[in-house]
């Protein structure tokens, strides 16, 4: 009920009421008769006291080329427009995409970004891997790293370089897998900005390839455990130079799953990673020399001997 429909008098006590800011109360008992919570003023959002503090629309995205502050002639018309009108319509929004872009730099960049943006929703990957793999290829672009190579190549790499900078577990595989680009391309791309940019990448640990490895494989919780284990274990012994890192933790897998009697096969465990039986095999025969103190490790050394 609004103010609008004020009563004679308090339903409880048959006082006199009065309008607040927001509430229709009564001065005898203080009963809150009404309430008007709407707030019909302006969003307030910025804390900066000297800026225009109104609401111009949605926030800025730095994985569009112009921002997101780009004008857009929509298609809903609606059935009260003429057939003249519509096809004035087709014609504005025509020349409008043909202007949207000033040259062919804001046109790539447009291209990248929309690349960018496909692979990373194919590959579940988080919003900031986006913004921060846009950002990158905008880098690259002003870096003139593009000239003569491939867009689709760059757009990979800057969501592979993304990934490893913030040691998100994605091999160039699993990118060239949804990308537009092949593997030579994505490395190409890679290697240059490694090389210009300096990125600060690192090796990414196999421990995290495990979750979603032991996902695919349908493995326990029990059984990742002991495969993190034995990661942990190659990590600190400092036995992980030149190894593949996605390799490795499918063998921690493989070697684990066997400790626990689950059948999985070295095959099986070297397509998850795409690598070769023997990569999972020399990682495997590295395990021998890992004492485990949980139960079952005779069995799994004994194995790892033959």
């Amino acid at each position: 009920m609004g103010h609008g429909t004020q009563q004679q008098g308090c339903p409880e006590c048959h006082g006199q009421l009065r309008v607040t800011d927001n509430e229709l109360l009564c001065e005898d008992c203080g009963l809150v008769v009404d309430e008007d919570n709407i707030d019909r003023g302006p969003e307030w959002r910025t804390l900066d006291e000297e800026t225009d503090r109104r609401r111009t629309g949605a926030p800025l995205e730095q994985s569009r080329h112009d921002k997101g502050l780009s004008t857009e002639i929509g298609f809903g018309t609606g059935s009260d427009v003429t057939g003249s009108k519509q096809r004035q319509l087709v014609r504005m929004r025509r020349q409008h995409n043909r202007a949207r872009f000033s040259s062919k730099a804001d046109r790539n960049k447009a291209y990248g970004f929309t690349e960018i943006r496909r692979i990373v929703s194919a590959l579940s990957l988080p919003m900031a891997v986006r913004e921060q793999a846009c950002s990158l290829f905008e880098s690259a672009q002003s870096e003139d790293l593009l000239c003569g190579r491939s867009l689709e190549g760059f757009s990979a790499a800057s969501i592979y370089a993304t990934c490893r900078v913030q040691s998100i577990a994605r091999t160039m595989d699993e990118i060239v897998e949804h990308a537009r680009a092949d593997k030579n391309e994505l490395k190409t791309a890679y290697d240059a900005l490694n090389r210009e940019l300096g990125l600060p990448v690192g090796p990414i640990s196999p421990v995290e390839y495990l979750p979603r490895y032991a996902s695919e494989l349908d493995l326990g919780t029990d059984v990742e455990n002991r495969a993190r284990e034995y990661a942990t274990w190659l990590l600190e012994s400092g036995r992980l130079g030149g190894k593949n890192p996605s390799g490795v933790a499918a063998a921690c897998l493989y070697r684990a799953a066997y400790d626990f009697g689950v059948d999985v096969t070295q095959t099986e465990a070297a397509d998850l990673a795409s690598v070769s039986r023997m990569t999972i095999r020399s990682t495997v025969n590295e395990l021998k020399d890992h004492r485990l103190s949980n139960d079952g490790s005779e069995r799994g050394r004994a194995e790892t001997a033959h």
